[in-house]
């Protein structure tokens, strides 16, 4: 009985409980146990971080709780919360307000680099939220590439430069799946006829800017000869630079021709691509069919002429295609107001839709 007398006093020097002490050897040294990322996620809330880093700047309870809107109870509450996450005291308290311990110092210096990453993250999605910033990447056909889809972007980047626009040229037959896949957000230019199978193959939705036309244009390699021109046999012979046989753009072509009585000329070139066909007009005396709107837009830097034929030529309805399934994003939607816009200043008598 004195032997056991004997141990439970030595247990109260030790200040260990009517525990063994090996129990409380392992307390211990749970208690210097080193953190990890994963406990810290689990244990720790922004809110508790910003309420501390508030405490850190005012050095005052009372005008943190003032500044967070919440009581002086729950500033205090959350202040030991943390303190037992840490295993340490974050602050000294005094009739003058509060001091940071090392630890809350040494806390204080990641918890203002956290805070200030928060800060940058919340106006980077307001940005991209609003539409002040994201990416947009444009699908384009020949059609849209030379005015319509240059001034939207212009005007979308006066308004919101940080956003990234990237542009992707091709025919329909490419730029729809890639479309209906989401590898693109929007595809501008000549829309297909409702009748064809590529305007229902994929879930798209479609919206007309205006009608289009096609004319005929020359360039430096042309000469002098006159832009005006009684009949469109007088250029038979010519050499021409044709849509591509899988364009829309070229039934569009034979069909002015066919009207007029005539076969397709013999010297012609396929190509769809507007470098490719500027630099063939600029060196050549090739006569090439374009979109007036483009026509005209080279027409008034000086780069080509516009033949004035009697006949003419309907091109087709150029506007904007998207997925009908998936909403635009704020960088998208102001894409699109825009090309509501360039459209209205490509050709001023058509309204805007609604």
């Amino acid at each position: 009985m004195c032997v056991r007398y004997t141990a439970r006093i030595w247990r109260k020097i030790a200040g260990c409980p009517r525990r063994t002490s090996q129990l409380c050897d392992s307390e211990a040294q749970m208690s210097v146990n080193p953190l990890s990322e994963i406990s810290l996620i689990r244990r720790l809330k922004l809110n508790q971080l910003m309420i501390f880093e508030r405490v850190l700047q005012t050095r005052s309870v009372m005008r943190a709780a003032n500044d967070m809107r919440l009581t002086q109870p729950a500033v205090t509450k959350v202040i030991h919360e943390l303190e037992s996450c840490f295993d340490g005291a974050l602050f000294l308290r005094s009739n003058r307000g509060v001091m940071p311990t090392e630890l809350g110092l040494l806390l204080g210096q990641r918890v203002k680099s956290l805070m200030a990453e928060l800060r940058y993250m919340t106006d980077e999605l307001n940005d991209f939220r609003l539409g002040t910033s994201g990416h947009v990447i444009v699908g384009t056909l020949i059609s849209a590439s030379a005015r319509l889809l240059p001034l939207a972007i212009s005007m979308l980047k006066s308004r919101t430069p940080n956003v990234l626009v990237t542009v992707r040229e091709g025919t329909t037959a490419h730029l729809f799946p890639a479309l209906a896949t989401g590898d693109l957000d929007i595809v501008v230019g000549r829309l297909p006829e409702r009748e064809l199978p590529i305007a229902t193959a994929f879930p798209l939705t479609h919206e007309v800017l205006f009608e289009e036309s096609l004319c005929a244009v020359v360039g430096k390699g042309y000469g002098d000869a006159p832009d005006r021109v009684g009949h469109l046999s007088e250029l038979a012979d010519s050499a021409w630079i044709l849509p591509t046989s899988d364009s829309p753009a070229r039934l569009a072509a034979e069909q002015l021709f066919r009207t007029a009585g005539l076969p397709l000329p013999g010297d012609v070139v396929e190509s769809l691509s507007l470098l490719t066909n500027l630099g063939l007009l600029m060196e050549t005396p090739r006569i090439a069919l374009m979109p007036s709107v483009a026509a005209n837009q080279f027409a008034r830097a000086g780069l080509l002429r516009v033949l004035d034929l009697p006949e003419t030529c309907a091109f087709g309805t150029v506007g904007f295609s998207v997925r009908s399934n998936k909403e635009q994003s704020a960088a998208g939607r102001a894409f699109i107001a825009c090309l509501r816009e360039a459209a209205q200043a490509s050709v001023p008598d058509v309204p805007l839709p609604c």
